[in-house]
């Protein structure tokens, strides 16, 4: 057999020729080290055991790594795999690792994607992905991203009863080797895949099978071999080639957590913990306009820009700023820019969080009446924050602007918000909202960003004849020129639907995790 296999050659993917590759019907193509840029799937088991776990759990991941690596070099591939997969998925809810596979997985693979390899891939008719990671872990990405059209990876099994994974594999195994030959056969019967890629010598069982196979990765062959630059000069596709864009995600890390990373994350955790508390709690007491200077000395860099209006007279509305959504801290860094009190409004805030929050803050009802008056109320008394997105967006994209903030006031003041994380998200959809602002001050230098602009003028306004929805997306439109985000029709309920599996009212949110 090891004869047989020092037989085999395969020639670089650099020489394939892409126009060529559109008259071929069907491709077979390993995940890692051959679509992707990283020959380790380890990063995205370490986002799973975190994302759908907990960093408990991704603790004892990375300190199982050199147990990992001893076993997958010097015993078998498919025992470092089958490790990785235990300590990972064992007894975890599927339904977790599905969110997890949906909502925070596609975002670094998307920005691993290897080009040359994907131009291959995708100038093929049927696409087909075999893999050694589970089916369950990477079939949300490559087919709504990739284009791809079957995923043949590794089965995990399921408790029937708890629906919980039990952190072994179903049989065949792990699919490696053999047994990517045998899945192939499987799907593709007598007419076996036109092209073959892959990166490793366990590849070259199935790529034997296709017509034309090409290696995507470093490999020397004993009698023959053709050698392609290594990964670290491999370049990923610009994110416009995906199918689709990354606009929603999920997860609380911002960096993908290979070992360095993931070491230099938890060591970070005793100090970053510490450090939040100070920031939160230190600054809570205090007037807003001292707060700039204190941010300053605790690591925080506030950027604020334009003309800050004053505040308003006795007996005159106060002013309706009308920002877009980074995180649950938007209101306050407005405050913070005015150095006064300011309310604002929310969909869903909890008692707790209002309790803490340093400004006044009121929650809607969603009846539209009823919030309409309350709103009213509350410009009659002072100036207002709304974030008519109703929800958090990181990337850079604008929401579809509710309307119901245009018709409150003519006095509308927009504010372009941004920010910048380096190590955690300060916001979340299936985690605990609670502590969203607390891991945004876990980050070792957070960056906030404000940026005043003119009043909106009266011909811009509902009593000047203009609709609720005119003015809205004219607002939308002016931060979206500000900030060079893309504006979208997307809502609160498109992104809740899919990062979370519900619309995002709380109740649903609830009831979701309850019937978990």
């Amino acid at each position: 057999m090891a004869s047989k296999k020092q037989g085999r050659s395969f020639p670089s993917i650099t020489r394939c020729d892409t126009s060529e590759t559109a008259s071929y019907e069907s491709i077979a193509a390993d995940l890692d080290g051959t679509l992707l840029i990283s020959r380790s799937s380890f990063p995205y088991f370490m986002l799973v055991a975190v994302e759908a776990g907990s960093l408990l759990r991704g603790l004892v991941l990375l300190l199982a790594l050199p147990l990992i690596i001893i076993s997958y070099l010097f015993v078998s591939e498919a025992l470092g795999i089958q490790i990785l997969i235990f300590i990972s998925f064992a007894g975890l809810k599927v339904r977790d690792i599905e969110l997890a596979s949906r909502a925070v997985l596609p975002r670094f693979y998307a920005a691993d994607v290897r080009a040359e390899s994907f131009e291959v891939f995708d100038k093929c008719k049927r696409k087909v992905v075999v893999t050694a990671n589970p089916t369950l872990m990477v079939e949300p990405f490559v087919k709504d991203f990739l284009g791809g059209d079957k995923v043949l990876g590794t089965e995990i099994e399921v408790n029937p009863k708890t629906k919980k994974a039990t952190g072994f594999v179903k049989k065949p195994g792990v699919l490696v080797g053999k047994l990517k030959r045998a899945a192939i056969e499987k799907e593709f019967g007598d007419e076996v895949p036109d092209l073959g890629i892959g990166d490793r010598s366990s590849d070259h069982d199935f790529m034997a099978l296709c017509k034309v196979r090409f290696l995507a990765a470093y490999f020397h062959f004993p009698q023959e071999g053709y050698m392609v630059p290594p990964s670290k000069s491999a370049l990923p596709i610009p994110s416009d080639r995906l199918k689709k864009p990354i606009i929603f995600h999920d997860g609380r890390l911002v960096q993908r957590p290979d070992p360095l990373n993931a070491l230099i994350t938890y060591l970070w955790l005793p100090f970053a913990f510490v450090l939040c508390i100070m920031r939160v709690y230190i600054n809570l007491p205090l007037p807003e306009r001292i707060v700039p200077y204190t941010y300053a000395m605790l690591g925080i860099k506030l950027k604020i820009r334009g003309n800050r209006p004053p505040p308003p007279s006795p007996g005159t509305p106060g002013n309706l700023y009308v920002c877009n959504h980074r995180t649950a801290l938007d209101p306050i860094i407005i405050a913070i820019a005015l150095g006064r009190k300011v309310s604002c409004v929310s969909y869903s805030v909890s008692r707790l969080s209002r309790f803490l929050s340093p400004i006044p803050t009121i929650a809607l009802s969603r009846d539209r009446v009823a919030d309409a008056a309350r709103i009213t109320a509350l410009l009659q008394k002072g100036d207002l924050v709304v974030c008519p997105e109703g929800t958090t967006c990181r990337e850079p994209f604008l929401l579809r602007f509710s309307a119901l903030f245009a018709e409150m006031s003519d006095r509308i003041v927009p504010v372009a918000m941004d920010c910048k994380q380096s190590m955690f998200y300060g916001t979340t959809v299936r985690g605990v909202k609670f502590w969203d602002p607390y891991f945004f001050f876990m980050n070792p230098r957070p960056t906030y960003e404000a940026t005043f602009l003119d009043r909106l003028p009266e011909e811009m306004s509902c009593k000047a004849g203009k609709s609720a929805i005119e003015v809205a997306n004219y607002v939308q439109k002016v931060l979206g020129d500000v900030l060079g985000f893309e504006r979208t029709v997307l809502t609160r309920k498109d992104k809740y639907l899919l990062l979370g599996g519900n619309d995002g009212k709380v109740e649903s949110m609830y009831n979701g995790k309850k019937g978990m």
